[in-house]
């Protein structure tokens, strides 16, 4: 070989390696991120889930990317958006606090990760085979809102057990999680002797019908359903539960709330993260467990029990896990 030659050669050798190392190299994640609500109403929560991200490395706009969809509180764009983004082909798709998103993910792909969190049943809905072997191309959380229904009813009684009738607002546009959630409610309602009334909401114009039919109906509890809608508005709930000084148990802590029992959104967002990492990394959800988001909080407020004249029992202050005076 000739002087020139292995020149030549070796120059091209040069070129040639750092583009084959380059071609090597993953290309930057990208999660398919899909929420019922808006960006605005979820941000300490998605601030929780970039922390559990963060806690495994991963950082949006360094070395991940991630395409939000926003339904705006409109249950019927689901199927569409998770449609877009399947044809984005996204490395990951997040569905979180909505059980119709994740039914709309399982049935537009087979081959695409997805990770939802969600108060349904996942078995009984068709989601996955089985909590520990979910099976194909999904896994995700469980929050503790159905179980614990039942339980919060008890604690509106024992704040106001000389109420016979309690409103119940629930979300009839999510059938697969009202349906599960009522039963419990109405179960329980009926073991302590209390007529139960429905008031559906699925639109904040909604909400406020429901709060002038409580008022005209001179009812004096309320239980408010922990579906993702009333969740992601659980500050506009509480303001008119305020304005119409109507005492509310809720399954979701919210700035004013009088009392609330239910999952640490924010703790279970961050072990979305974590769990939406580990996908990243090359996990198959078909291998991981469902998990459960087992943190559950009783917050009470003095401040709001003391502005509608409500004595709380010093027995259930014992029990809270924190009390806001």
């Amino acid at each position: 070989m000739g002087r020139r030659e292995f020149i030549t050669l070796v120059g091209s050798s040069a070129i040639q390696l750092p583009l084959a190392a380059r071609a090597l190299q993953p290309a930057t994640p990208v999660i398919g991120f899909l929420h019922l609500s808006s960006r605005e109403t979820t941000h300490q929560n998605l601030t929780a889930f970039h922390q559990g991200l963060a806690d495994a490395g991963y950082f949006e706009g360094r070395n991940l990317t991630v395409e939000y969809r926003w339904a705006q509180d409109q249950n019927d764009r689901m199927a569409g958006l998770i449609g877009d983004l399947v044809h984005r082909g996204v490395s990951v798709i997040v569905v979180l606090e909505s059980t119709n998103g994740a039914l709309a993910a399982k049935a537009a792909t087979k081959t695409i990760p997805v990770l939802f969190m969600q108060g349904a049943d996942p078995v009984k809905i068709g989601l996955v085979n089985s909590l520990s072997k979910p099976g194909e191309n999904i896994t995700g959380i469980v929050l503790f809102l159905v179980e614990v229904a039942a339980k919060r009813v008890q604690l509106l009684h024992e704040l106001l057990p000389e109420a016979t009738s309690i409103a119940y607002l629930r979300n009839p546009t999510n059938p697969v999680y009202a349906e599960t959630e009522t039963r419990e409610v109405e179960i329980a309602a009926q073991a302590l002797g209390k007529h139960l009334i429905f008031m559906n909401a699925s639109r904040l114009s909604e909400v406020d019908e429901a709060f002038a039919n409580m008022v005209q109906q001179k009812i004096h509890a309320l239980l408010v359903s922990s579906d993702g809608f009333l969740l992601t508005h659980r500050n506009y709930v509480v303001a008119q539960a305020a304005r119409h000084a109507v005492p509310a148990i809720y399954g979701w802590h919210a700035d004013g709330g009088l009392i609330s029992y239910g999952t640490n959104f924010p703790a279970a967002w961050r072990q979305a993260g974590v769990l939406t990492s580990r996908i990243l990394r090359g996990e198959r959800p078909a291998d991981m467990p469902v998990q459960q988001a087992t943190k559950v909080d009783l917050i009470i407020n003095l401040k709001t029990a003391k502005a509608l004249g409500l004595p709380i029992a010093p027995t259930l202050l014992r029990r809270a896990d924190e009390v806001i005076e």
